[in-house]
This record gives C-alpha cells, structure tokens and sequence, in this order.
C-alpha cells in the first residue's frame, strides 16, 4: 500500500505498523520456520518441538505471519506460502533468507532508530553510523557483505542477460561488495576480468566467495574506499551498484564524470540502485529504501531515472537506456562513451 491510498484510519494503521509484519517475518526466518514447513506441512506443536519453542509461542507466530499471508493455515496444519516456500526456505535455490535475517534486521533496523535525529538535524555529525565507520568494524563487515552476496546474485544474474558485454575484457565493478555481480557477469562473459573496488573488510570476505566460485585468475581487489581510491583507466565497462543510494548527493555527478574518464572509447557504464519515478510518487519499495539510506548517509539523496539519464547524456554518453531489474525496487541505467 502507497501513502497517496491512506484514505481512512485503518489504511493509515497498517502503514504505521508495517515494522510489526517486517520482524515477524524476521522471527520466523530466525528460527528456520519456512525451512521446516517447506519439507512438509505441520502443526504447531510439530514446529515447536523441532524449533525448540514453546507452543505457545509458535502459535502466536505462526497466526501473525497467516496474517501476513506468508503462511496457510488448514485447520491445524500450517504449510507455507507459495512466495515463502520459493525465496525464504533454504531448500530453494532462490533463497534469500539471510539477506533479510542479517543485514535488513540485524542492522539496517537499528539504523533507522537515529533516522528522527539526522532528518532534523539534531545528531552529532560524529554520532552518524555511517557506512564507511560500519564496514571499519569486520564483525559488521561479514554480517553485511554475505547477506548482501545473497541479495545480489539474482540481480546479478539479470544484469548479465540484459546488457550485452560480449565487446568487453575488462570492468571495474565500484563498490562491488564480495563480487556477486562481477560473479555473474564473469560467468556470462568467458573473456571478461574484473576489478572490484571496496573496504579492506569487504574486500576480504569477498575474495573467499570468489575463490568459491573459482574466479581468482579472473577477479582482483582493490582494497579502499571507492570515493577516494584512483580508478583504473581504460576499462571496457564500469558497474555501480547499491552506490549512488549510499554516498552524499553531490558525489554522484562526479562519479558519472570519473566513470567517463576512466572508460575506453565504446565502453559501457551500468548503474544498479533504488530509483524512485521522476514524478516522485513511488514506488513504495524503492521511495523507502533511499529514506533508509539517508539514516546513515545524511548527504544521500534519491535518484530518479530521468535525471540520471539526463546527466549521462550530458557528459557525453550514448545510446541511454533504461530497464527494470528487482521488481518495484531497482532499476538499472546503462550507456556506451562514444567510439
């Protein structure tokens, strides 16, 4: 549901109290709950014997996620829905549990509680969880980077049917996390090599799940912060995803003008992320994600498609096109530097 549908108390109620669905669905991710029901429907004493939880407990669970429509209920028998027992069961190969079990409520939760202070002002500048202090820590480091690994190797997977890369040899993948995207496109594209600029943390979690994926001869870090380290020239294709939603507004143009810099003649630039629409009245999804990053990027602010392609073309770019990627969430904006 949308803002501009609050049309009487209720509607406004179930927006008001959306978190409550959002950590019920958490509770049940934490305790395996749709894994259990994805092997066979059960009862709650069923589940509360195999989770170790009172019945009581479940019971009560189990009631507000059948609210929710996560789970069905046949008289005392609970199964899951079709949507949880595709994307929340680890027995399916579209899993991405942990993606919301450890990054969204582990930490992108406790952020939005200084979201009133920086919104005012009123927050210390030196009191800011930011994003570059959070990825300082290892611990909060590997929570985000392998839920995050989770999150975008779908996307990724999309990216690598949509953009035809067969013309290039090289990306630099900016802010490419533990390498999910550069994964994908790797195993699209046999002749493409990758560099991946991020955090020492990440960049140390990520080269694990490159050698899981058996990519060391094709893939190199550099360990840094993107913003500042020096790009490397020439490259046939440069990637930013989950970037621009994540830095101050204002280096944003300056990237799109250090991405043409650093691109060979004819090379591409792809950029993933949270847009809302130009008129700026949704999606939900995507409108909520900016303002989530805005709690610990104060400086951030919400891109629109119209207004990136805009700029792109105004540096130089062409042939700017525009595509859907996560349903209601991202969308991706790519083009070629002429030649």
């Amino acid at each position: 549901m949308s803002v501009a549908l609050a049309e009487t108390a209720e509607d406004v109620s179930q927006i008001a109290f959306g978190f409550m669905a959002s950590k019920a669905l958490f509770a049940g991710l934490h305790i395996d709950v749709f894994t259990l029901l994805a092997q066979k429907p059960k009862t709650t004493a069923e589940l509360a014997s195999e989770t170790n939880v009172p019945a009581n407990r479940i019971t009560t669970l189990l009631t507000a996620l059948t609210s929710i429509g996560l789970v069905d209920r046949n008289d005392t028998v609970y199964s899951n829905a079709p949507a949880a027992n595709m994307f929340l069961s680890r027995e399916s190969k579209h899993e991405f549990g942990d993606y919301l079990r450890y990054q969204i409520d582990k930490q992108m939760y406790p952020f939005l509680s200084q979201l009133n202070e920086v919104i005012d002002g009123s927050l210390d500048a030196d009191a800011v969880d930011s994003y570059q202090h959070w990825m300082s820590d290892p611990e909060q480091a590997s929570i985000y980077s392998e839920a995050q690994h989770a999150g975008s190797l779908g996307p990724g997977r999309t990216l690598a049917r949509l953009i035809d890369l067969s013309d290039a040899h090289s990306l630099l993948d900016v802010g490419g996390g533990t390498g999910a995207m550069s994964i994908r496109l790797l195993e699209a594209y046999p002749n493409l090599v990758s560099t991946i600029i991020d955090f020492p943390n990440v960049s140390e979690i990520g080269w694990r799940f490159v050698t899981e994926a058996g990519m060391v001869d094709r893939v190199r870090y550099i360990p840094g912060n993107a913003l500042q380290a020096e790009w490397p020239k020439e490259q046939d294709a440069i990637l930013m995803s989950y970037l621009f939603s994540g830095i101050p507004g204002s280096e944003v143009p300056r990237l799109v003008d250090y991405t043409y810099e650093c691109l060979a003649e004819g090379g591409h630039i792809i950029v993933h992320d949270f847009m809302v629409e130009d008129d700026r009245t949704g999606p939900p999804m995507a409108a909520l994600w900016q303002l989530q990053h805005m709690a610990f990027t104060p400086e951030a602010r919400s891109v629109t498609p119209g207004w990136l392609k805009e700029r792109l073309k105004d540096v130089g770019f062409v042939d700017v096109r525009e595509a859907e990627m996560v349903p209601g969430m991202t969308r991706v904006i790519y083009a070629r530097k002429e030649g």
